[in-house]
């Protein structure tokens, strides 16, 4: 058993950590897995940070920087925003509350000091402060009680969310459908998040310590990772790189909103989604757990096991599933065949891979201007 001192629940019994001293589980992920996407657990997330936008001019000034209409949102509504470079490329996502007074963006843990520092040099004469403010708050993953329980569970005791006024400081995540002014790449009809249930609340330390000194129920993040994984959900920290926009994760799904106003990066995503295509797309994987291995973030994804397989994309994220077993998220290109079983390289192993497409090839096009000859091209 490994303990870390930065967990508030290192004593309990099982607990091996994680990278960040969190729990990555209490000796039964498949378990902890079942019970926290029954509201029955919760899970201690030690990869997140806090940043705090006050000030009268907070949410246009947030509104004229990033993807979602932010300017006219209420006290107490989640949302997501991202920021994006001129290019249109992802560069930050954040999960987006506000209370009246201050806007609290919850992004992962290691970005929260970047985009503290962005933000403030984008501050001008305007009237707003920043201020990163990981170290005054604990971050609490839960779902909501019986979100896929049959029969109906008793739920956990409430987390003990800080307040903000009235405002308890729980960010509800908007995946569980499409956002206005957004739009779903991925088959609505069938989509896994129709169930998700999650959300983040934000604890003093004091009360954190507290909670793990009661006998509420807890889950690793290996739990949260598979049900994450099992619901389509892209995250900053494993889905993206440096040419990543956000058709290629179906993230105008739920953090960009369509019509607003301009925004650094707006002409590529209005351009990709009216009259393009995205260059790559998510896609869940089924992976063959006959030989017991796993990949990991960044190994490559085939076209096929033969000589003439060729290299199409590249593992995001990997977890087991305690329904649908080991399964994984990639990005894969566009041209990808989307009905054919695909490959993972791990070493000098290949693991057969089911494809679920998320994103399809056609995604993008909305607008369905049709394509021109190029000029001096032959007619046949």
């Amino acid at each position: 058993m490994s303990t870390d001192s930065r967990s508030a629940f290192a004593a309990r019994p099982g607990f091996v950590a994680d990278p960040t001293g969190v729990a990555a589980h209490y000796g039964n992920p498949l378990s902890e897995q079942r019970g926290l996407e029954a509201g029955r657990s919760i899970v201690e997330l030690g990869d997140r940070g806090v940043v705090t936008v006050t000030g009268p001019d907070r949410l246009s000034w947030l509104n004229s920087l990033t993807s979602q209409s932010l300017d006219h949102l209420a006290p107490g509504v989640s949302t997501e925003t991202l920021l994006l470079d001129p290019s249109g490329r992802l560069e930050q996502a954040a999960r987006v509350l506000d209370d009246g007074e201050t806007t609290w963006l919850l992004v992962d843990a290691a970005e929260a000091p970047v985009l503290s520092a962005w933000l403030d040099r984008m501050r001008f004469m305007l009237r707003v402060e920043v201020a990163d403010r990981s170290a005054d708050f604990a971050t609490v993953g839960s779902f909501a009680p019986n979100g896929a329980a049959e029969p109906p569970v008793p739920a956990v005791p409430p987390v003990p969310a800080a307040q903000a006024g009235d405002v308890p400081l729980v960010w509800i995540d908007p995946w569980s459908t499409i956002a206005e002014g957004g739009v779903g790449y991925a088959d609505d009809s069938v989509h896994p998040a129709h169930d998700w249930t999650y959300r983040e609340a934000l604890v003093a330390p004091a009360d954190l310590e507290a909670l793990a000194a009661s006998e509420v129920p807890v889950a690793g993040v290996l739990a949260l990772e598979a049900l994450r994984i099992a619901a389509w959900r892209p995250r900053l920290a494993t889905e993206a790189d440096e040419r990543t926009i956000p058709h290629e994760l179906d993230w105008l799904r739920s953090a960009v909103h369509l019509s607003k106003g301009c925004y650094r990066g707006q002409e590529t995503v209005a351009k990709v989604h009216n009259l393009g295509h995205p260059p790559r797309r998510l896609v869940m994987l089924h992976l063959d757990g006959s030989d017991n291995v796993m990949p990991a973030h960044g190994d490559v994804v085939l076209d096929g096991a033969g000589p003439d397989a060729r290299e199409v994309g590249a593992i995001t994220s990997v977890g087991t599933h305690h329904e649908l077993g080991p399964i994984a998220l990639a990005v894969v290109k566009r041209s990808t065949d989307p009905t054919i079983d695909l490959v993972v390289r791990v070493g000098e192993s290949l693991i057969a891979a089911g494809q679920e497409v998320v994103v399809p090839p056609g995604a993008g096009a909305a607008a369905g201007v049709p394509r021109l000859p190029r000029l001096g091209a032959v007619r046949r």
